[in-house]
This record gives structure tokens, sequence and C-alpha cells, in this order.
């Protein structure tokens, strides 16, 4: 404590880039250090000292230039800040023991150069900074509590504080020592009469960040949360700590953000202790994490607990055990068992209390998941049990990574929750005229003839897929290669392709895998038509093996939400009302008709639109992520529209038109909060005449807003004129892309 300190060392820096209030906010290194001491119980000071620090890219800006009067031919010849460091130390150190001491402080006249400059820089540069840079006192915040009435402390400067105390302003002219000898009069002057001021006010930076829980019922200040985007997604809690080094983060204030399939999407929930480090940590705005540039923006407390909160005791007595390496393991087989984990990781990677130290993820109904979160006591350990990523355990590869507390809780949120139907987004159930063939309909079975394509461009047609699988083409089954559609009918990125014979695509899987297809690296994985249902209603399916739909709800065969539709007309197939995602096969290039106006979806009577109908309608949360639309549909020809309707023979279907495309102009929005509602969105577009149904807002399965909604506006006019107006405009402090959906 400064209280207890014999001395203060007053200190100052300055940077190649911004200085003063914005220093550290531009990542600029360290140029100059200029320090003195002040024995606080003689009330004297000591020598001062100058020093130039060499930066590792020697560029100063013209601001640097003006506001130092510094060059770079100045900077080039100093020594690097680790040696400037070393001296600084031994000087201090030599400097108190000389005077008969045995401790002493940093004060600082902000915060910045600690916090934002200095510890930023050792972070990036690997150095290990003395003990003393770990505290220190704040001379506005000393002086505002000797002097309270001489205003918040925000707008004390030197100059002012002088000013109040009748001191004469410094008249050096050497930027560093004005600033210094400013600070030691100031300190001298409020130790003596009348003041007689005690330093106490210590400001600490911590050493490490520490894990831990957060309840859902734990009360989380909006103004000490942020969310950083962009981040690699091997990211840690530790890296994330390490990225705002210098800046205080709360026990277990890191969330990092999963997507709908449970991985990570780049992104994570930060809190600090204070507004005061939420603010500065808004300063490191595009700061890089290594080649990356990470965006920070302002959250709220109800993001972070939604991300982070935990009820589960499960989840708490596992999390109990503090200063522990979590590691997540994901594609664990369904029927691995503690012992078989334990003897996968090996005895140089034992885990804390055994099987105690195992936490398997598991689906509400029992059944495991393949993910599981393990605890070891030490790096060490951790590292070793890291060595084994992608080993085999059974027949599967296993993958192991870093992970937090707030991860774990996040998992089990997910699966464990168990979605009501009554809480589900609303099903666009759209009557389409179709027309499916059954000979073309794939039947289910177990035979692995088929393969899956997973990450296609979505703008990939049929011509790209053919040209993609090359020689292996005449291997294909007629009306065998079919398109997988999202909720909106639009390509997902995936396409089954039924070929002649299992040997014919296990040979395909084996050399096509990860070939390029414009740009973009392919995944190919053998199937059979059963696997392909299953996918089809949320499953996953990659080299390692199927892994069954999560959250599945009561079967709905046929689905009791569509008993208000009336019996479908003869010639139409029971596809019309589809659930997504769908599979398009092949079609002849056809003429587009396009009209200002939405119109109803049309395909022509042919078999190239189709679900497997040997599938149950089971209903599974969430439906599929929605894609970038690049495909159209066939505008109705005159008429179609008008028969489709007349072709229903109850009055009920009256009651489903307005599931049914609307007349306007359709836009996509992305990159929205995560707890967005239609009235936030409604604010934002406020006088471009929309209704509250024109707003769909997209949710995973956690029953959150994806970043993603669908937004209908009158027509074409006032929409090109919302997107040009807004896209510029932050949504609630982020920024979102508006584009049309047609």
């Amino acid at each position: 404590m400064a209280s207890h300190s014999d001395t203060l060392v007053v200190f100052f820096g300055a940077t190649a880039g911004a200085n003063g209030g914005k220093l550290g906010s531009d990542e600029r290194e360290i140029i100059l250090l200029v320090w003195q001491i002040v024995d606080l119980h003689e009330k004297k000071v000591g020598k001062l000292h100058r020093c130039l620090v060499k930066p590792d890219t020697v560029e100063l800006t013209d601001e640097c230039k003006d506001e130092t009067g510094l060059t770079v031919e100045d900077v080039i010849s100093a020594e690097p800040l680790d040696k400037v460091l070393q001296q600084f130390h031994q000087s201090v150190s030599s400097e108190v023991k000389c005077l008969g001491r045995s401790s002493y402080t940093l004060c600082v006249n902000s915060p910045l150069v600690v916090r934002q400059a200095l510890h930023p820089e050792a972070s990036k540069k690997n150095l290990v900074l003395p003990e003393c840079f770990f505290s220190f006192v704040d001379v506005r915040k000393e002086f505002h509590k000797c002097c309270p009435s001489a205003g918040p402390v925000q707008k004390l400067t030197l100059a002012s504080m002088l000013e109040y105390v009748g001191l004469p302003a410094v008249s050096e002219q050497l930027t560093g020592v004005r600033e210094v000898r400013s600070m030691v009069q100031l300190i001298l002057c409020i130790l003596a009469e009348p003041h007689n001021h005690e330093f106490s006010c210590v400001e600490t930076v911590k050493y490490k960040f520490d894990s831990g829980t957060c309840s859902k019922t734990e009360p989380v200040d909006s103004e000490t949360v942020i969310r950083a985007r962009g981040l690699p997604w091997q990211s840690s809690d530790q890296d994330i700590a390490r990225f705002f080094k210098g800046l205080n983060i709360a026990k277990g204030g890191v969330a990092l953000c999963l997507n709908a399939q449970g991985r990570r999407n780049g992104e994570a929930l930060v809190r600090f202790i204070n507004s005061e480090h939420r603010d500065l940590a808004l300063e490191r705005h595009k700061h890089h994490m290594g080649s990356r540039y990470i965006e920070v923006y302002k959250a709220t407390g109800e993001e972070f607990l939604k991300i982070a909160g935990g009820t589960s005791n499960e989840v708490t007595q596992f999390l109990s055990k503090e200063n522990q390496v979590i590691i997540r393991m994901r594609g664990l087989p369904f029927t691995a068992t503690a012992q078989e984990v334990l003897s996968f990781l090996g005895p140089e990677s034992p885990v804390t209390d055994g099987a105690e130290g195992l936490l398997f993820v598991k689906y509400p109904d029992g059944r495991p998941t393949g993910d599981a979160f393990v605890l070891f006591s030490c790096e060490e350990y951790a590292q070793n049990a890291l060595k084994k990523h992608k080993q085999i355990l059974g027949k599967r590869y296993i993958e192991l990574f870093r992970s937090t507390a707030a991860e774990v809780q996040q998992v089990l949120n997910r699966y464990m929750s168990t979605p009501l139907i009554s809480t589900l987004p609303p099903s666009p159930i759209v009557s389409v005229p179709v027309l499916a063939t059954p000979p073309f309909l794939p039947t289910a079975s177990s035979t692995r003839d088929c393969i899956r394509l997973r990450g296609l461009p979505y703008a990939a047609g049929i011509e790209d897929i053919l040209e993609f699988m090359g020689e292996h083409t005449v291997d294909i089954k007629p009306h065998g290669v079919h398109m997988v559609l999202n909720q909106q009918g639009r390509p997902s990125g995936d396409a089954f392709i039924q070929m002649k014979s299992p040997d014919k695509a296990f040979m395909v899987a084996q050399k096509c895998h990860k070939k390029t297809m414009k740009d973009r690296y392919i995944e190919v994985f053998q199937c059979s038509t059963e696997e392909m249902s299953i996918v089809l209603m949320g499953g996953t399916l990659n080299r390692s093996g199927l892994s069954p739909p999560p959250c599945k709800l009561p079967c709905l065969s046929p689905p009791t939400a569509y008993t208000a539709f009336p019996t479908l007309p003869a010639g139409l197939s029971e596809v019309a009302l589809y659930q997504p995602p769908l599979l398009a096969a092949p079609r002849a290039p056809q003429t587009a008709a396009h009209s200002p106006a939405h119109t109803l979806a049309y395909y022509p009577p042919q078999p190239h639109l189709y679900m497997n109908m040997n599938m149950n309608y089971t209903a599974y949360y969430p439906s599929p992520p929605v894609s970038p639309s690049t495909v159209g549909y066939f505008a109705a020809p005159p008429g179609a529209v008008a028969a489709a309707v007349a072709a229903q023979p109850h009055p009920a279907a009256a009651a489903a038109s307005p599931v049914l495309p609307q007349p306007g102009a359709l836009v996509r929005m992305q990159g929205l909060p995560y707890n967005t509602g239609v009235k936030d969105i409604l604010s934002y577009f406020q006088g471009y005449q929309l209704q509250p149904d024109a707003v769909l807002i997209l949710y995973n399965f956690s029953g959150q807003c994806n970043g993603e909604a669908l937004i209908t506006f009158p027509n074409e006019e006032i929409a090109r004129r919302a997107i040009a107006e807004r896209s510029n405009h932050p949504f609630y402090g982020q920024q979102v892309h508006l584009a049309f959906c047609n």
C-alpha cells in the first residue's frame, strides 16, 4: 500500500502516436520514460531521469513529433524497452536503498501510461514487468480526495491543479520533464500544511485472470460489459485476458460465445470490475491479437448472463475447484466411459480427482452429445493432454482444446434446456405448387451409396458440382444430385449425391475430400439415404460418424401444427407443406420472370423439389441457419397464384394466407445484438412505414437471436432508401449489414 510506502516514484511515459487522453489508443510503442523519486518522510526529491526508448517500428506520427519535440533520429539510437525498464528498476532500487527506505510506489498523472501503454506492450513483447508496475497511485484522484472542490477527477489537469493551490506553472520545455516536475510540486504541496495528505488510493493491475462461475441471479452492471468480435476460434479466456492486459477483468468475466452447433463463433463477452476499466477497454477497438484486429463494443449485463450464467448444481460442483485448467473434448464415442477417457489421456495427464474431474455433456433425455470437459491441476498436465488432439479413441478422432468456466456453463445450458413448442419462432409453412414424382424419391436405406458435399459456395450450381467430381460423374445415378435448401429456400452450402454403388461413393469420398471449388475447399463424406434423412432433420455427419439431432421434440406425424391446413388437392404432394431444409434436384434451365413485388414461389411440374417421404415429420429446434440469398425462385406464371388459391377446398385456407410471401421488398439485417427485439428494429427503422408483422427475427436453438432478421418494406424504393441511409448507422453501438434478399 502507498500509505505504508516510504517513497513515491513519479512516472511519465509517451508513445510514438497519440498521447495525453488518447495514450495507448492506437497501439503505438513507448518512446519516452521520465521518472523522479519523492521521499514521503523527508519531503525531498531525488534525481530526475529521462530515457528515450527505441520502438520496434521506428516511425513517429506528426502529432507525436509536435507534442514531444522528438524525431526519428532521437530514438533510433536509444535502447529498447526491456533495457530501459531494467535501467529503471536498478536506478530506483539503488536510490531507495541510499535513502534508507524499504519500499516505493509509482505515482502517475493518469492510469493510461500503465494500463493502456506499458502493460499491453510488455504483453505483446513477452516482457516480464517489475512488481512495482502492478500498483500505482493517480495524483489526480489523490488531489481530488485532498481538494474535493477542485472539480471532477476526469477534468483535472496538471495546470488546473497547480492553479487551484496557487502554484506557478512549470516553465520547462522538455516533454516529460515538465509533467514530472509539475506532479512533484503538487505532491510536496499536498503533503505539507494545511493538507497533510496521506497517499492511500492504490490502484492495482491483476497479475492473471481468475476463472470462476457466474450465477444467473447474480447482478451484472451493464456499464462493465463489452463484446469482443473477430477472435481466433482457438482463443481461450487467458488469451482474451492477455489482449486486455492492464485492465482488471472480474472473476470468471470472460464468456466465449458459441454458435448454434456449439462451436466458438469468434465473439466473447467480457466483464470488467468497474465502468472505468470498461471504458478503457472500448479504447482498444480494432487493436490486434496476432495478425487479427479485434472489434470491441458495448454490451449489457443481460447478454453476459445469457452466455455465462448457469444454475446447474452439477456444473457448480464441477467448477468449484479453483485454479484448474479446463480442457474440452469433442467427438467422443457415445458409448465412451469415464475410465476410457482417463486411459486415453494417460498417466502423463492426470485428471483432477480422477473421474470426478470429468463432466460429460448430455441431452435432457440422458443421451451423450460426444462432448466432455476435463479438469487439470496445472498447465503442464493440460499441455500433455492437448498433445492428444485428433488422436483416436475407439473409431473416432478426438478434438481437444482449451475451455473456460463460462463455456462449460454455456454448453450445458444449451444442451440441457428443452425448448417448448410454444417458444419456437413461427414456422414458415408455405403452400407451394409442387409435383414430386415418387420414382425419383430416395428411399431410406442403410446402404452407404451416397455422398454429402459440405461447404459449397452459395452460388454453386449442378454444373459446378459435376465439374468438381470430374471423372466420377459417370457413377452418379440419374437425378441423383440433390441441393439442400435452407428455411428460406436458398442454398445452404450442402448437397447429397446418390452414387451407383457404395464402392463408388467410397472412392469419391476419398479422392474429392477437401478439393477446392471456387477457392473454397469442400468436405466430402460417404453416407446412406438413412443418414441423409437424419442430417436433414438436424443431425450432424462428418468423417467421424453420425450424431443424432439435438433437442428432439414430440413427434408430429402428421404435424399437429399443420392441422389447420386443408387436404391437399390431387396432384399436389405432401411436400407442399415443408419444413427446412429442402432438397432440390437438377432441373432444366428456365427463364425467370421477374416483378418488383414478391411473387408466390412456383415450380414447374417436374420432380425437382422434394423431401424424403420416408422420414417422420419430427420437429427439431433450431431450424438450420440462414444462408445468403444466391438463388432465385421461378416467378409464378399468370394465373398460377389464383389457381393455387382456388384449389384450396376449405375456408381454413384463408387463415393460412398470412404465411404466404407478402408484396414488398425483403431485406436481410445481419450483425444484430443477441438481445434484439422487434421493438428495437422498428425503432431503428422509424419513419420507413414498417408494421410489427414486417419484422422476423431469426433464432438459434437456445432461443436467442442469431444476429439476423428479415424485414419486409412496403416497396423496393423505401427499402433502397433504408439501406442507403441506415447502413452506416450503428444499431445500439454495433455495426449492422443490410442487403436485399431477392
